[in-house]
């Protein structure tokens, strides 16, 4: 048979590959970056990520990384702590949040696939058209001239998918109200512990939104809050450092003003949110990112990528195992894990949306933030349990993922 052509090397597409591969099945990862170590991948791993990642016979690659458990979540208003929760939320036995350096993840999970009889990896390749037979996918072509058939071409290029554009279809966008100023800060030398506690801090003040966690890698990862039509704040870094100071507790406040090193200019990222109507055309299926973008919120598109890539890597592989399909056969495999797939990310993206609009409205509301934080020695502890009770969808997302092939 043609082998299986899988585009984009990130956590759905490298995932899927190794899956498939693990078959014995003759798979091409095609990667158009000529290195995996891109600046922005998300770190979060969610206890329902972690499990798509044990169903594949992948934790053992996360222990091997560098990695952290998320120690818990904090949620401070005009600098002053409103509540804090530890991780794991459900208690001592559960898995916590767990953050991993994704381009490492990924560099492993390569490795593993490189070694496979009928496994080819091509890196710094990019797809420049999808071949057709009559109304079928049946391969894609490289800028480099290459042609690769393919039984199935599976489209994990991101939120800007390129094979989406080429094979027609759609994606319809949720229109979200933020853009991310993303910053990489670092310590200016020495052993200064972790201004965090290895906590993921939210702040909403006067100045803004932000969210800051202690990155797998080293360093702390700062996301800033901007609403999608307005401009970037010309600010130098030792005025940010400034900004960020002034909402946020005092040992973060005393880092960000004492101990941090120069950085970098922040990088400004659109968020953009949607959801393909269509998940597939015969001889091709979309899956992360390409089939729904998702808001930064609780880290949803590493997750659902990786549930992404667990369901179709079970149902695709135990098909294919069985000996040669008919298309139609193969077209009714993709049809059904668009079918699967798709109510947990809608679910999630609604819940997504609703916690973002609780910081935008906190942020807004000046009387509301002085209210709550005066209020938060009596109101932080109840606080607390809505909170943890409301994140359960977006840690354990909807059902188990064995269900998707019983």
């Amino acid at each position: 048979m043609n082998p299986l052509v899988v585009v984009g090397a990130g956590p759905a597409g490298a995932c899927l590959a190794l899956m498939l591969g693990r078959r014995g099945l003759p798979v091409v990862l095609v990667e158009a970056a000529s290195s995996l170590g891109r600046q922005f991948r998300g770190e979060g791993l969610m206890p329902h990520g972690l499990a798509a990642l044990e169903a594949m016979g992948l934790a053992k690659v996360v222990a091997a990384v560098p990695h952290r458990p998320l120690a818990g979540w904090r949620f401070c208003l005009d600098g002053q702590p409103l509540f804090r929760v530890a991780e794991p939320l459900e208690g001592a036995g559960h898995r916590p949040c767990t953050l991993v350096s994704q381009p490492a993840l990924l560099e492993a999970v390569i490795a593993q696939l490189r070694h496979l009889p009928h496994a080819r990896v091509l890196l710094g390749e990019r797809v420049s058209a999808l071949v057709r037979n009559a109304e079928r996918i049946s391969g894609v072509r490289l800028a480099s001239g290459e042609t690769l058939g393919a039984a199935l071409v599976l489209a994990c290029d991101g939120r800007q998918s390129k094979l989406r554009q080429l094979a027609g279809l759609n994606l319809e966008l949720a229109g979200s109200p933020i853009d991310l100023l993303w910053f990489q800060l670092i310590s200016n030398g020495g052993d200064s512990p972790d201004p965090l506690g290895g906590d993921f801090l939210t702040s909403v003040g006067r100045e803004g939104i932000f969210s800051v966690f202690s990155s797998a890698s080293g360093g702390l990862q700062l996301g800033w809050v901007l609403e999608a039509d307005a401009p970037t704040p010309a600010l130098s870094p030792q005025a940010w450092r400034q900004r960020m100071a002034a909402q946020s507790p005092p040992e973060l406040a005393r880092w960000l003003l004492q101990d941090s090193g120069p950085a970098a200019e922040p990088v400004r990222l659109r968020v953009e949110v949607g959801l393909a109507p269509r998940w597939w055309c015969p001889g091709l299926l979309l899956l992360g990112d390409a089939a729904h973008p998702m808001s930064p919120v609780r880290a949803q598109g590493l997750n659902l990528a990786l549930r992404d890539a667990c369901v179709a890597g079970q149902l695709l592989g135990e098909r294919l195992s069985q000996g040669p399909a008919e298309p139609g056969e193969l077209d009714a495999v993709l049809a059904r894990i668009a079918s699967v797939r798709r109510g947990e990310t809608q679910a999630l993206q609604r819940l997504q949306a609703r916690e973002a609009g609780r910081g935008l409205l906190l942020q807004r509301h000046a009387a509301l933030r002085s209210l709550l934080a005066a209020a938060a020695p009596w109101l932080g502890p109840p606080l607390a349990r809505h909170w943890s009770h409301s994140q359960q969808a977006l840690r354990h997302g909807l059902g188990n993922l064995e269900a998707a092939w019983q």
